[in-house]
């Protein structure tokens, strides 16, 4: 008879590392200060620090229910009414990609889904190509690249002198990339620091891109949500899609609607001619087929609902105005609280500089951790925080946690 062996035949699987942003929120949860903040995950709260559904989303979905809709499954590029309002929110109504049909849109599961759909394309089409992204970026679009196999490199963006954009060191990297690579550029609200380049800087990065034949890839995930303006957080896009470039951009609902766990976005690539469109758009869905079939109904017809109604729409766009003010109410404080409470003079001005929902504090490692295990504030180890966590309330006992990570902690 024989003897069962308790070997699993998964002996050779090991563990993963935590995930640097999902992990913080793990440990927040263990904590059992009555202090605790949890800035880490880029997720709205209200003054009182609990999760908000946007009024206009509930309204989205007491007509869903009204009408009886079915849960039938969507085709593999999504619900055609989210596609043609989602284009048309990120670049305008009437605009010519759209108009001349040389946009292929395809809904993805959110930004993370659609930046995935979009390297896998590059593989598959631009073998060899790379990607050059910010240094830093958002967390997880290395994995996704490298996932992908999708070779990349770092250009360089944030100045920790300046606390500020090295203007000067990224177009001398994104001059000095091989010619025909892709170019990952945050639309708005860089994340994660919060520094987006000026209406002129953007226009330089065009001409530079333009000139190396590069092809740019957006990563808009906080339109509307950055400055409160739908219109001026995608003034980018449309600056690049003006001048008649060819590029690729990701977005998100999961910030300026609220629908972080819906996982509605979509992949927007702009081609030169409604055939290669068409081409594209064919080949990203038969990307989407083995990969997860097609996407989510509730989170697109709660997004077609809202943009596609006047009233709704100007409903969301006030809500927005509201969330984003917010944040900037709480950006203003923490600077008043950290100057009045700073006896070394230190300018933390920059902070005011910054946009969107992120703060790039400029602490290292050491002293984020002190942050942590000291006042019991959870952010990631980059020196990230997160101001759409933050209470007014607050605002004073995280400046007293900077203060004194910054100064205390070398």
């Amino acid at each position: 008879m024989a003897i069962a062996v308790n070997t699993s035949r998964f002996e050779g699987v090991t563990m993963a590392p935590p995930d640097p942003i999902l992990g913080v929120s793990e440990a927040f949860r263990a904590d059992n200060s009555l202090m605790k903040l949890n800035l880490g995950v880029g997720a709205y709260r209200t003054e009182e620090l609990q999760p908000y559904v946007l009024n206009v989303v509930k309204k989205a979905e007491n007509l869903m229910l009204e009408r009886g809709e079915n849960k039938e499954y969507l085709p593999i590029e999504g619900l055609a009414a989210f596609n043609k309002v989602t284009a048309e929110l990120l670049f305008g109504a009437g605009n010519p990609v759209i108009e001349q049909q040389r946009l292929a849109t395809v809904q993805g599961l959110s930004g993370t889904g659609s930046l995935r759909l979009a390297a896998a394309l590059i593989e598959r089409y631009f073998p060899g190509a790379k990607v050059l992204i910010s240094s830093p970026t958002w967390g997880n679009h290395k994995n996704i690249f490298n996932d992908a196999r999708v070779p990349w490199s770092e250009y360089r963006y944030y100045d920790p002198k300046t606390v500020g954009l090295d203007f000067d060191g990224m177009i001398s990297d994104i001059k000095a990339a091989p010619e025909g690579s892709f170019v990952l550029l945050h639309g708005c609200a860089h994340n994660p620091t919060g520094i987006d380049p000026t209406p002129e800087q953007w226009e330089k990065i065009a001409d530079v891109i333009q000139e190396k034949n590069h092809i740019p890839f957006f990563d808009v995930a906080y339109q509307g949500f950055a400055s409160g303006s739908l219109d001026a957080d995608a003034s980018s896009v449309r600056l690049f899609a003006a001048r008649g470039m060819e590029l690729l951009v990701a977005q998100s609902y999961s910030k300026n609607l609220g629908l972080y766990a819906e996982r509605i976005g979509a992949i927007n690539v702009v081609c030169s001619s409604a055939d290669a469109a068409a081409r594209v758009k064919s080949q990203l869905k038969r990307i989407a087929r083995p990969m997860y079939s097609n996407p989510p109904i509730h989170g697109a017809r709660i997004v077609a609902n809202v943009v596609g109604d006047p009233a709704l729409f100007n409903e969301w766009k006030e809500e927005m105005e509201l969330m984003a003010g917010r944040i900037k109410n709480v950006r203003q404080k923490l600077f008043d609280s950290l100057s009045a409470k700073d006896k070394c003079g230190k300018d933390w001005s920059f902070i005011l500089k910054q946009i969107g929902m992120f703060s790039f504090t400029g602490l290292s490692k050491v002293q984020s951790e002190n942050m942590t295990n000291k006042w019991h504030v959870y952010m990631t180890k980059d020196g990230r925080i997160s101001l759409a966590g933050l209470s007014l309330a607050k605002c004073e006992y995280l400046a007293d946690a900077i203060i004194d990570s910054f100064h205390c902690v070398s």
